[in-house]
């Protein structure tokens, strides 16, 4: 069985962090994290706090000629994947296996479109909540990653990924149909996420306020009846399995992109309500909660603006 020995991560957001860390401290230098010159600097001097405990990565520059990496994780926001692609060109080889920690429904595809890769697997995170400030990254669970065929085929690929996180000891999952799991989390997202945003709300919220909850999930049931137009076909238990995973959560904690607001930065509502807009008027399926939180959102964004 191929056996996975270096691994290169582009990323050192809170997720790519807090499951860095599990690689680092098994793989050592053989776990690296791209990142240009003007950021090691910055992490070398600064660190990186995980928990209250300042870890160390073995940083590498994307210009550095290196061996391509037995597996290659990225873990950007989706504005940041082009130039991540490129900043992994060096690590990336034709047996390389690729992991596209991303949100949304659509990096894998634009991975692909990139490297020609023959070895992408599909992949996300969830049931975690971790919370970045500056450099300093704290949450209370670390959730797990989500991998496989897209086919469900148990390959060469997802049993070498598998055998790494048993030995580093990362949470994992390999379910059976991992593309209808993409589209649960994106439901998920597309909802708490930006209605997260919007208001300012703290999971806390989620899970005390009725009348938000309920919200949510119509934002939810949009993504739903679009699913059964791709052929994904999601049902009212998908929407209900989120129900004690959110209750669950750190009630301080945050959503990324709430956090995005919070710290004025760019938002990722165009891969969030902007495919699902895109996707309603493509199969004239109506998507009124997102239309309204597209809008909101690029509105918030532009008054950031003005504000700084």
């Amino acid at each position: 069985m191929r056996s996975i020995q270096t691994v290169s991560l582009v990323g050192l957001g809170a997720i790519g962090a807090i499951f860095g860390k599990k690689l680092q401290n098994y793989l050592g230098d053989k776990f690296q994290v791209i990142v240009n010159k003007e950021r090691m600097e910055r992490y070398q001097k600064t660190g990186i706090t995980i928990n209250g405990e300042k870890q160390k990565f073995h940083y590498i520059t994307p210009d550095t000629e290196v061996e391509p990496a037995d597996l290659v994780i990225i873990a950007t926001k989706n504005a940041e994947l082009k130039q991540a692609i490129v900043d992994a060109r060096n690590h990336i080889g034709k047996d390389t296996i690729i992991l596209s920690l991303l949100n949304g429904i659509s990096s894998e595809e634009e991975i692909y479109d990139a490297t020609e890769n023959e070895h992408i697997l599909y992949s996300m995170t969830y049931q975690n909540d971790p919370i970045r400030h500056k450099q300093e990254i704290n949450y209370q669970h670390m959730g797990l990653i989500c991998f496989g065929e897209k086919n469900g085929s148990l390959s060469e690929d997802v049993l070498a990924v598998k055998d790494l996180f048993d030995r580093a000891e990362v949470p994992y999952e390999i379910p059976k149909d991992v593309w209808h799991v993409i589209w649960a989390k994106f439901m998920f997202n597309v909802a708490v996420n930006q209605i997260s945003a919007v208001l300012k709300a703290p999971y806390s919220n989620f899970q005390k306020i009725p009348e938000l909850k309920e919200w949510m999930e119509f934002a939810m049931y949009e993504v739903v009846a679009l699913s059964k137009e791709v052929g994904v076909n999601l049902t009212d238990k998908d929407v209900h399995q989120y129900r004690p995973i959110l209750q669950n959560l750190s009630p301080n904690g945050k959503t990324s992109m709430l956090q995005d607001i919070e710290a004025n930065r760019k938002t990722e509502v165009e891969f969030f309500a902007g495919k699902v807009c895109e996707l309603g008027k493509k199969y004239s399926v109506p998507t009124p909660i997102n239309d309204q939180l597209y809008k909101m959102i690029h509105i918030m964004e532009e008054m950031a603006k003005l504000n700084n």
